[in-house]
């Protein structure tokens, strides 16, 4: 597997990203070192996980993902060979202070993911989201001084929003703060929006894009059909709002038709659906590396799949025409 140079900064990563949103509830302790070893074997070099991971897993699990990595990365002695990437932002306890990027909560959080990963440092560490009740350079100021410590090699932001980036690099470049190489948008063919500002800012900017979804939830990979009621197991039937929120982003009928088109479409070429659905995401302008989550270990073999395929040109013309063709909300305009 080919490696990419993440924005213009010294880090680069495997053109996939190991996902674990699902380590430790949609797929057990067992599953999810079957799942890392898939991916390993295929080449897979990084890992990407957050504190309050397993999603839908409810308090009780927060942290179980990483703990999880941690225990592979022990086992099959792998640490100097895969990067690690982990996130901070959401509540990993009761208290005010237990949620979002204030200096406290940073630096609790940060030494709490390195004993569940057991690793001297984090090689990426991302922002979970925008936190607007925080001064942006007190923010900017608590990864700085991780980056100084050593306890961080680089520093990203996910589901930020472009004018929020560039507040930030401009902070950074005028308070002499280590910038952030990296994004982490939601982003697939069923999901364009941050082609209108965030990507081309990324690509002026020297910001690599780590797009998360690339399968839009599975509704690429062809297993759902237009005018069938969502799963009752797997992501769109996760508790504690996570499979109300994921039926809300893909579950709607222009979305399953424009799903199954690519699918027809896709295998009529010969072209797994999940493997084709992967390459565009690979082939959009900055994206370093695609995350690639997966419940079963089988599962990753038609998606990872796509590094290595060349989309046909009838293909990748259904991939590009399906975001056109869907209704927009008012928060996607």
């Amino acid at each position: 597997m080919r490696e990419r140079q993440v924005g213009r900064s010294g880090l680069w990563l495997t053109e996939v990203t190991m996902g674990t949103m699902t380590f430790g509830n949609q797929a057990d302790e067992a599953e999810s070192l079957r799942i890392l070893d898939r991916a390993y074997a295929a080449g897979v070099r990084a890992v990407d996980t957050a504190d309050v991971y397993p999603l839908g897993g409810g308090p009780e699990r927060r942290g179980e993902s990483e703990r999880i990595v941690g225990a592979w990365l022990r086992r099959r002695g792998v640490r100097g060979e895969v990067l690690v990437a982990t996130k901070v932002y959401g509540a990993t306890g009761p208290g005010r202070n237990d949620r979002g990027l204030g200096r406290r909560h940073v630096v609790e959080a940060v030494e709490a993911s390195l004993r569940r990963l057991g690793v001297e440092a984090i090689d990426l560490y991302q922002a979970h989201g925008y936190d607007p009740d925080t001064p942006l350079e007190e923010t900017a100021r608590a990864f700085d001084d991780l980056v100084r410590a050593g306890k961080i090699r680089y520093w990203g932001v996910s589901n930020w929003r472009a004018y929020q980036v560039a507040l930030l690099l401009g902070l950074c470049d005028r308070a002499g703060f280590a910038r952030p190489v990296s994004v982490q948008p939601r982003y697939n063919a069923l999901y364009r929006a941050v082609e209108e500002e965030l990507v081309p800012l990324c690509a002026q900017e020297g910001l690599g894009i780590l797009p998360y979804n690339p399968l839009a939830g599975g509704m690429l990979t062809g297993r759902y059909r237009p005018g069938e009621a969502p799963p009752a197991q797997g992501r769109f039937a996760l508790g504690h709002g996570a499979g109300e929120r994921y039926r809300d982003r893909y579950w709607r009928p222009a979305a399953l038709r424009q799903a199954d088109s690519i699918a027809r479409a896709a295998r009529a070429a010969g072209v797994a659906p999940a493997a084709a659905a992967l390459r565009w995401v690979l082939d959009r302008p900055a994206v370093a590396s695609a995350i690639v989550g997966a419940s079963r270990a089988e599962q990753l073999d038609e998606s990872l799949a796509g590094v290595d395929v060349s989309l046909p040109v009838g293909v990748r013309r259904r991939l590009d025409a399906a975001w056109e063709r869907l209704p927009r909300r008012s928060e996607e305009r």
